[in-house]
């Protein structure tokens, strides 16, 4: 009975902002910021506590009229980078971003040379036409 009054409460502090652009922004930003509690999951789906504190938290920020970046920025200062599940592209999250190209481009240059290697191969097999 008191965890669904404290619930209850919980709920009622995080009321959507009055403009629809902004709770938008909101959203999005809870879909991109990670539960400090949960395995991997984005506060928007999060029933915990501090996932609803994290809520309210961004909603304030927007009001206060900070940018997505900044209040990205913020939450990293204080939780560290792995509280964004999109990882900025600087410093180790470049590698972070750039790692699956790399790993495509080699993987499409290691067959390349395969099929090359094969091409020839067969090449010098092949009987030669009188």
């Amino acid at each position: 009975m008191i965890a669904a009054i404290v619930l209850a409460a919980v709920m009622g502090l995080e009321s959507p902002l009055a403009d629809p652009a902004a709770e938008k922004r909101a959203q999005n930003l809870f879909m991109e910021i990670k539960c400090v509690v949960c395995q991997g999951e984005p506060i928007a789906q999060s029933s915990a506590e501090v996932a609803a504190d994290m809520r309210i938290r961004v909603r304030d920020e927007i009001a206060a009229g900070k940018s997505d970046e900044q209040i990205r920025t913020d939450f990293a200062a204080r939780y560290g980078q792995s509280v964004l599940l999109r990882p900025s592209a600087k410093g180790i999250g470049a590698l972070l971003w750039a790692f699956p190209l790399a790993a495509f481009l080699l993987g499409a240059a290691i067959l390349w040379r395969a099929a090359a290697a094969r091409r020839n191969q067969t090449q010098a097999l092949e009987p030669e036409a009188d």
